[in-house]
């Protein structure tokens, strides 16, 4: 059968097709991020997938990774800090790192710097928050169960939990219709440095890169390039750290095979050309840095 030019054509029986969607309208549709311990191998970020797409089937999901070492929370929260700001307002984050899974602590929705946070209440989000003012988030535990996919497994949270919850808030439905506010969420150590006694700077190392990069929670405001030019030194481990470097490849006359760097995360990180400063300086994450002057 012919159609007239100008009829509509309507959708056959057993047409499973979306309708179309403009570009406008797509962008319209706010990002879901992943990022997991759930590596790739089994079927469990698939299955997270699947569970959105059912509810959005417009949904845009964007992979950070499924890399993080196995229940390592901190490691987590410091992958998710470094790039969360970088995702457009609206975007829904889906953090997935949870030894806790099955127990009495709470899956929990965070509406933070205009974006949103869900997964288990173990610290995983609190870096993120952490550059925040105490006013400026809202933290909801997820009690509504109409958005649960049922049966709710006890290992797997991260399908039946956090995928349709994040699925809800990417088709418009309000935080507060999820669960209720709290002000009890689990929080990880503070990023803040602090200051001994004797004017001291103290820090931390608080993540180690697949390049062995020793990344402290020092920032800009805490080392000042004015304190660098004084002759700052760091000490770890009973080593000390002297020189410093805008990128890795620069040739200066130090030499010291460790030097600090700002990285991209916006944080100083103990480094070495093409090796790993953290075997060289026997580094693990929360050793103590001594930042002094001369």
């Amino acid at each position: 059968m012919k159609i007239r030019r100008g009829a509509r054509k309507t959708r056959g029986h057993g047409d499973k097709s979306y309708p179309r969607v403009s570009a406008s309208q797509r962008l319209r549709v706010p990002l879901i991020t992943l990022l997991t311990d759930f590596g790739t191998v089994d079927y469990f970020v698939a299955a997270v997938k699947a569970v959105i797409f059912s509810s959005n089937p417009q949904a845009r999901i964007v992979d950070l990774t499924h890399d993080i070492p196995p229940q390592d929370v901190e490691a987590a929260a410091f992958t998710l800090l470094a790039v969360y700001s970088s995702f457009p307002a609206g975007t829904i984050h889906i953090a997935v790192v949870d030894p806790g899974v099955g127990s009495s602590r709470r899956p929990i929705l965070i509406n933070c710097d205009q974006q949103f946070f869900v997964g288990p209440d173990n610290g995983i989000f609190s870096y993120a928050c952490d550059r925040q003012a105490v006013h400026s988030f809202k933290v909801f535990e997820i009690t509504n169960e109409k958005y649960f996919r049922h049966p709710v497994s006890p290992t797997f949270n991260g399908r039946d939990v956090f995928a349709p919850v994040a699925a809800a808030l990417s088709l418009g439905v309000k935080p507060a219709k999820l669960g209720t506010e709290i002000t009890d969420f689990v929080r990880l150590p503070s990023l803040k440095t602090t200051t001994s006694d004797d004017g001291k700077l103290l820090a931390r190392i608080i993540h180690i890169d697949r390049f062995g990069n020793c990344v402290t929670n020092i920032t800009p405001n805490d080392l000042t390039p004015k304190m660098i030019g004084a002759g700052a030194t760091l000490r770890l481990r009973g080593k000390s750290v002297k020189s410093f470097r805008h990128h890795f490849a620069e040739t200066t006359t130090a030499r010291d095979k460790v030097f600090g760097i700002w990285g991209s995360a916006g944080f100083l990180e103990l480094a070495a050309a093409n090796e790993s400063a953290a075997t060289i300086l026997r580094a693990q994450r929360g050793d103590a840095v001594v930042v002094s002057l001369k």
